[in-house]
């Protein structure tokens, strides 16, 4: 019985045409000019023009890691969504308001995971950025707090202490 639900399954992950066409549009494929090193493995080739291209397959990938993690959390409030660059603000707030995690749009304020006398210290279970070049100092502390993380890179993002990294041009 497990191996007919299994295809199953295996269909219902697998990205539709669709997702990839929306993909496409929101030109998630596109990288920059650079390229880090650890991001190598996402990029598909490298355009005559020397931009990046990312390979959406994996992109989708990492993706539903990063669903099933987030929904292995029981308690919402217990993921943190941090974006200190303005386009993220936006998304991190309504990402907060459907799902109920908690919201830090804006500036992070220093040992806010880290320093336990500090009034706005929290200890979360997951912690999801926009930007892992711009948000370094939460990328850190959550890395000494053993805080799992989830961010969302370009193709010059370093990766250091990001332990799920969904490559989308950001």
């Amino acid at each position: 019985m497990a191996t007919t639900t299994a295809p199953a399954a295996a269909r219902q992950l697998s990205p539709k045409e669709a997702d990839i066409q929306m993909m496409l549009a929101a030109e998630v494929h596109l990288g920059t000019k650079n390229c880090d090193y650890q991001m190598e493995r996402y990029v598909f080739k490298r355009r005559n023009d020397g931009i990046y291209i990312i390979n959406l397959g994996k992109t989708w990938e990492k993706l539903q890691l990063a669903a099933r993690v987030i929904v292995a959390i029981e308690n919402p409030q217990d993921i943190i969504v941090q974006s200190a660059r303005p386009y993220g603000q936006r998304a991190v707030l309504k990402f907060a308001q459907h799902t109920g995690a908690h919201a830090i749009a804006g500036r992070h304020t220093p040992g806010t995971f880290t320093n336990q006398l500090q009034t706005s210290f929290s200890e979360p279970r997951l912690l999801i950025l926009t930007d892992p070049r711009t948000d370094h100092q939460p990328i850190k502390e959550a890395a000494l707090g053993n805080i799992p993380t989830i961010a969302f890179c370009d193709t010059d993002s370093p990766m250091r202490y990001v332990d799920i990294g969904d490559a989308i041009y950001v």
